[in-house]
């Protein structure tokens, strides 16, 4: 497992506590967390996610078909391979970040798909016992359930349900989602954290994002990785430090 060294806080998420945000870290824990995911490691992959192309349905011609899979077959068969990122039933967790209130990022991050365990048992480990809060940007629609299920499938002991629940809607208690909170929930709508921290002005992703993981990962760019993990809890935290600053 990779593990980043404890760094220097970057200065682009440096600032003083506002005092609201003080009282609230006063009131109980908030755990900032992020994970990255990579496509199914599993042997014959690929092969199963070539069977599983189909082309356009508006080629109805056997030739025109036949074209169609001769061009495209592989590079439909890798994309339809990398979406199983986001599918936790053949994907897999291979960064976890966090952090409890104001202090430090721990960063844990596996090398290699045996790996995946630990890293999701070590943060479920460190979750407060009780009365704290998820915050997380999408939290409620990919985070929770994602680390949910693959910890079902590797036969991971679970949080108790009050520290880290099982299908939290929006609202609940123990999650901040930044995402519903700005965008609305119930609606479908959606705002990237990439915009929402140029609402905020706080410092935005540059030069690596999410869709970059899964290739990173494969050439070994494991604490690129790790770092760009780190960096997205920084950005949730302060984030959710704008709303609690106007007690949202």
């Amino acid at each position: 497992m990779v593990a980043l060294p404890k760094p220097v806080e970057p200065e682009a998420f440096v600032a003083e506590l506002h005092p609201n945000v003080a009282a609230a870290y006063e009131m109980g824990d908030f755990v900032y967390f992020d994970i990255e995911t990579i496509p199914d490691q599993r042997d014959g992959a690929l092969e199963r996610a070539r069977e599983n192309v189909k082309h356009p349905a508006n080629l109805k011609k056997p030739d025109s078909i036949d074209l169609w899979y001769a061009e495209n077959r592989e590079s439909a068969a890798h994309d339809v391979w990398a979406k199983t990122s986001f599918d936790p039933g053949a994907g897999h967790v291979c960064t976890i970040g966090w952090a409890i209130n104001d202090g430090d990022v721990r960063v844990e991050h596996a090398e290699g798909v045996t790996e995946e365990r630990d890293i999701i048992a070590a943060f479920f480990d460190a979750l407060p016992l009780s009365g704290s809060v998820l915050v997380g940007h999408n939290i409620v629609g990919f985070d929770i359930p994602f680390l949910l299920k693959r910890a079902v499938v590797l036969g991971i002991d679970l949080p108790p349900s009050s520290t880290f629940p099982r299908d939290p809607k929006p609202w609940a208690p123990g999650v901040f989602d930044t995402m519903n909170a700005w965008a609305g929930s119930g609606r479908g709508d959606m705002i990237s954290m990439n915009r929402l921290c140029g609402i905020f002005g706080i410092v935005g992703k540059a030069g690596f994002d999410g869709s970059m993981v899964a290739e990173a990962w494969t050439s070994g760019q494991h604490l690129t990785i790790a770092q760009y993990c780190d960096d997205d809890v920084r950005r949730t935290r302060a984030l959710h430090q704008k709303f609690l600053q106007a007690r949202f």
